[in-house]
């Protein structure tokens, strides 16, 4: 994470208040939509993986399913990605890539997310096939599907597994965006 993290640590520990201007001058409404989101994260031409995936975040994001994302949510959005305890941030990854919401995850939804962040972050260091494969080689028990439990147990046991899933994972480019605006994330 780099400097990223320094800058998004000093953030979180910003006053409430400071917190809630900066989300207020977002979404004055103190509500904020998909679309708007998309607004602020400036997605105009991603692929529809990369589309598929902001929705699929927004609706983890939205914790209780009103189709906004509130201050309270989006504080914990937050806190979660950069404080997390290591099995709340599995049971999210694990969320975000179960897209079709059957309980289990399978390699095309693994790569499809893995490739849709890609365009998202413009990070492209790791192929999304090769880490795939690796991921269901050592930890899928052979159905060609990994469940909650295997997908946690299976990524504590290989931390080079952990490792990837953090660096693929990391949000912290559209954290800063969402926090910081994207003029001031381009500026440096």
């Amino acid at each position: 994470m780099g400097n990223h993290g320094s800058n998004l640590d000093d953030i979180l520990a910003e006053d409430m208040h400071h917190w809630y201007n900066k989300f207020m001058k977002e979404s004055p409404s103190g509500l904020i939509t998909l679309f708007e989101l998309k607004g602020i994260l400036d997605l105009k031409g991603i692929n529809e993986d990369a589309n598929s995936y902001v929705e699929q975040v927004f609706f983890t994001f939205d914790m209780d399913g009103d189709g906004y994302i509130d201050f309270v949510e989006y504080i914990a959005a937050i806190s979660l990605m950069l404080k997390g305890e290591i099995n709340q941030k599995l049971k999210w990854y694990f969320k975000l890539f179960d897209q079709d919401g059957n309980g289990k995850i399978d390699k095309d939804e693994l790569e499809t997310i893995f490739t849709a962040i890609q365009d998202i972050t413009r990070n492209r260091e790791i192929d999304p096939e090769k880490i795939v494969a690796l991921i269901f080689e050592r930890i899928d028990k052979g159905e060609g599907e990994m469940t909650l439990e295997e997908f946690i147990d299976g990524a504590k046991e290989h931390p080079d597994i952990m490792e990837t899933l953090k660096n693929m994972m990391d949000l912290t480019p559209v954290l800063e965006i969402i926090v910081m605006g994207r003029q001031q994330s381009l500026k440096d």
